[in-house]
Order: C-alpha cells, then sequence, then structure tokens
C-alpha cells in the first residue's frame, strides 16, 4: 500500500499517468463489491468504471485521515446506493404500465435456476446497508472501523449492525430451509468479530 499512497500523493501533484496503478490495484475489489451489493455483473463493470472516475477527479480531496481504500469503498457505496434507488425507481414505473409480470426469457429461466442458492436468495432479501455491510465484512474483510468510516457510523454501531444481520440472515437461511436450523459455524459468523 506504501506504493499506492505515493502513487496518490503524485496524482494530486498533477501525475495523471500514476492513476493507472490506484487503477490495477483497486479494480477488482471494488468490482467485487459492486458486483455483490448490485446483484449484478454488468452493472457492476458500469459502476467500477464511474467510482473509479469519480475517484480521480475528486481525488485532490482525499485526505490521508484515512484509508484511501476506505475512502474508495465509501464512494462505491454512496454510487451503488444511487444505483439501487435509480432500479427501483424504474422498476415502479415500469409497473405502470406493463399489465402482468413479464414473460421470462428461458436464459434468465437459466440463470435464476443456476444461481439461485439458499445465501444468495438470503442476501437479496437483505436492505442495500445490511448487504453492504456483510459484503464489506465478510468478502472485502474490510473491519469495522474502515466499515464504519464507509458508512460513516461509528465503530460500535457498525458492530451491532453487523451482529443483528447475521442473525436476520440466519432466520432467512432456516425459513428457506423449512425451519431447519441454521448452522450457525457458518463462515459468516467466523468473521463475526
Amino acid at each position: 500500500m506504501e506504493g499506492v499512497e505515493q502513487a496518490i500523493m503524485r496524482v494530486q501533484d498533477g501525475e495523471s499517468e500514476q492513476y493507472a496503478l490506484i487503477v490495477e490495484t483497486f479494480q477488482k475489489p471494488i468490482y467485487r463489491y459492486c458486483c455483490r451489493l448490485l446483484n449484478s455483473r454488468t452493472e457492476a463493470e458500469d459502476a467500477v468504471q464511474e467510482v473509479l472516475v469519480k475517484a480521480y477527479q475528486n481525488i485532490g480531496q482525499y485526505r490521508p485521515l484515512t484509508s484511501f481504500s476506505s475512502w474508495l469503498y465509501k464512494i462505491a457505496y454512496h454510487h451503488c446506493l444511487a444505483l439501487l434507488r435509480k432500479r427501483t425507481r424504474q422498476n415502479k414505473i415500469l409497473m405502470l404500465f406493463q399489465p402482468g409480470p413479464p414473460a421470462e426469457s428461458p436464459e434468465q429461466a437459466m440463470e435464476r435456476r443456476i444461481f439461485s442458492e439458499p445465501l444468495a436468495i438470503a442476501l437479496a432479501g437483505l436492505s442495500p446497508e445490511e448487504r453492504s455491510l456483510l459484503v464489506l465484512r465478510v468478502f472485502e474483510e474490510q473491519s469495522f472501523a474502515e466499515i464504519g468510516e464507509i458508512l460513516d457510523k461509528n465503530m460500535e454501531a457498525v458492530k451491532k449492525k453487523y451482529r443483528r444481520t447475521l442473525l436476520k440472515l440466519g432466520k432467512m437461511l432456516e425459513a428457506q430451509k423449512g425451519g431447519n436450523t441454521w448452522n450457525r459455524n457458518d463462515s459468516l459468523l467466523k468473521k463475526k468479530m
């Protein structure tokens, strides 16, 4: 990360070609985060590009009081929330003009069957903030302090929300399995604290 911090300072000093190192370092993790939050690979591909452009345009505002990673994830979080809100509005408008649910294409039906794992279904039932919290902690392995910076919350509030989100997710998974007890030794709980 030392090379990244140096690249950031050089970009802030006008050496824009140094931004390539930043893109190379963060493109894949930000893509994974956006993909899991948006639940769409194509939207995530576009989102990661837009996030990296926003970060470049605003890099002069970055101060090393927080980690660059947290600053970048915060941009991605707010960008994805805006996309999710826009998607919700568009779906509501489309519902007004459609007499019934749209017919599912064979490709969509196959994708739904392949990717309809219990965890994916349960994650889709969480709010964007809850899903973001789990993705940042479990998949992106961010600390509670970093997640607090990204979500603009204090660390204790993040820990409490994380515990509640795990319980909610567990109940959703139990409901999908017909009331069977959810395996509390699951990898999500191993990252609990």
